[in-house]
């Protein structure tokens, strides 16, 4: 039997595919061997659009399942305010898009891609940038496994994640 994974992309499928054609063996596998995952809670734990917090590689990460049963990991910091919150706010879609409102100030994050959808007439007060570190989730036989590392950034670089 294979895992089902959720990735950030939002795809589901089997270990290594990532929303990308991985061929067997192949770059995709390797570089999925080579993360650290955590695991972190049952998939059931989580109520269905709702966040919930948690610690992740020394990182505070904010979970998200939604309907279709994929869990998202985005950091908990908000980036227009400084606080620890994300996983308070609200879930929603934007063209299909699942997103989130920060409970703060209302800037809109992409929960696939950690993408500031509106900034609402703020700047970001983190040097980071109005973006979202997100995070690889897998969920293997109920469990939800995040990697200990954020992902790529919506311009592709790997940030080094929020400082707890």
């Amino acid at each position: 039997m294979s895992a089902q994974t959720t990735g950030t992309t939002g795809t589901t499928g089997t270990r290594g595919t990532r929303g990308t054609a991985a061929a067997p063996g192949g770059a995709g596998e390797d570089a999925q061997a080579a993360r650290v995952w955590q695991p972190v809670c049952g998939v059931a734990d989580l109520a269905v659009e709702r966040g919930a917090a948690a610690l992740v590689g020394g990182n505070q990460v904010a979970l998200f399942r939604l309907t279709d049963d994929r869990v998202l990991a985005v950091q908990q910091l908000d980036p227009f305010s400084g606080a620890n919150v994300m996983s308070r706010g609200i879930v929603g879609t934007r063209r299909g898009v699942p997103t989130v409102a920060s409970p703060m100030y209302k800037q809109v994050f992409a929960l696939e891609t950690g993408e500031c959808l509106d900034h609402v007439g703020f700047l970001p007060v983190l040097a980071a940038g109005a973006d979202l570190a997100t995070w690889p989730v897998e969920v293997r036989d109920g469990v939800v496994h995040v990697a200990a590392r954020p992902g790529p950034t919506p311009t592709g670089s790997t940030p080094t994640g929020p400082t707890p």
